[in-house]
């Protein structure tokens, strides 16, 4: 058995074998309240009658993060351990403690602690940047909450898809991050699963699945890229996959196709065989077709993704074809996503940006309060972050 003081409350700490109690004492509020029992007579036990709360309550951590100034992840490795903070960042988490009267939910930190501190990471292609880049962030927010992170790939797979699911439930993790394969995911497989164990959706949206999903706006990255082409030359087709793997393509598409309207100009979609996840590939064998049949109406092709578009530039190079803004190109490439590769092309490539940060930030902080809730949040929630233009040499 451990005993910690933390401003005014206590925590005792006794050790089973396979769990950990949390006892929490407050003290000081037991005495002040005991004597304002004595003071005006109340039979309320302990002062808990009326007038006794004055101060408004913080419902979460969430809610003292923000007016106690101090980060989630820092709070929670307090609440979870005391001494696992520097003696200084104790200090200031005691203060505001003593300040804004706060007191974490002790049941629902029991609860959690059944569980393990693993979070697993599932995402459905990790040789694919995007997700790469995506998945170390999340990695570094949860370490720096105290959880152990697991990441899986799907590699664009269902029965990998599946297995990692059923690998999971034996894990019995406080929570888990999971971007969908999306149109090849057995949909009703990963109900089941969400409902089993705590989940936040990113990237790939499943409507109504997981307490809660964190992407990006398809409707932001189209719209500026169309909006700057049109605007700075002729308009662009939109370059797809006839069979896109990821469920994007088809709001990406549908937003090109809104844009182009609302602009007063003809849409032209091209799409090219191939399918899975070899975009690069599949983009490059379709340009080789497209660029050498010369069927292309303007000089401007938006490509859906960025990694369609470095397949595209690959063919443009073997074939002779310059591509870029200046008099000498005869061809402008943009596209979306903001691929980490795609500053290193050549030409460097136009595109509008994800908002890595934002996008892996909030999905964290989104897992750590629906764990702190014991797995359920009041409501499923859709946050999507908009894209920024990136201007570079294609386009």
């Amino acid at each position: 058995m451990n005993f910690r003081r933390a401003g005014e409350a206590a925590f005792v700490y006794v050790s089973f074998p396979n769990k950990v109690l949390i006892i929490q004492f407050d003290f000081l509020r037991a005495i002040r309240n005991c004597k304002k029992v004595t003071e005006d007579g109340s039979n309320s036990p302990l002062g808990w009658g009326s007038g006794a709360m004055s101060k408004t309550q913080i419902k979460n951590m969430e809610e003292f993060a923000v007016v106690s100034g101090i980060s989630r992840p820092t709070l929670s490795k307090y609440f979870n351990d005391p001494a696992s903070v520097r003696v200084s960042t104790r200090a200031r988490i005691e203060a505001a403690l003593e300040q804004h009267d706060y007191r974490p939910n002790i049941f629902a930190v029991n609860q959690n602690r059944k569980l393990t501190k693993n979070i697993g990471i599932v995402v459905p292609y990790l040789a694919d940047p995007f997700f790469a880049e995506i998945a170390r962030n999340l990695e570094e927010r949860c370490i720096q909450a105290g959880y152990r992170p697991t990441l899986y790939s799907s590699h664009g797979e269902q029965k990998l898809e599946l297995e990692i699911m059923d690998s999971l439930r034996g894990l019995r993790p406080a929570g888990v991050l999971f971007a969908p394969l999306g149109r090849a995911s057995d949909r009703s497989e990963i109900e089941k699963f969400c409902k089993a164990v705590p989940t936040v959706l990113f990237d790939s949206n499943l409507d109504g699945i997981g307490e809660a999903f964190i992407g990006s706006d398809n409707f932001s990255f189209v719209s500026q890229t169309v909006e700057y082409l049109t605007r700075t030359g002729e308009p662009p087709s939109f370059f797809e996959m006839k069979t896109p793997a990821n469920p994007n393509a088809n709001k990406r598409r549908i937003a090109y196709i809104q844009m182009m309207e609302r602009l007063g100009f003809e849409p032209n979609v091209i799409k090219v065989e191939g399918q899975g996840w070899a975009f690069e590939e599949i983009g490059r064998q379709g340009a080789l077709k497209l660029l050498g049949a010369g069927n292309l109406p303007t000089n401007a092709i938006l490509c859906s993704n960025d990694r369609l578009a470095i397949g595209l530039l690959s063919a443009c190079y073997q074939l002779g074809i310059r591509v870029g803004r200046d008099k000498s190109a005869s061809l402008r490439v943009a596209s979306n996503d903001d691929h980490p590769f795609s500053r290193f092309t050549c030409p460097s490539l136009t595109t509008a940006a994800h908002d890595y940060e934002n996008v892996s930030n909030k999905s964290a902080e989104t897992l750590f309060q629906l764990i702190e809730g014991g797995g359920h949040l009041p409501e499923r929630t859709e946050t999507l972050f908009p894209a920024r233009l990136v201007l570079r040499d294609s386009a």
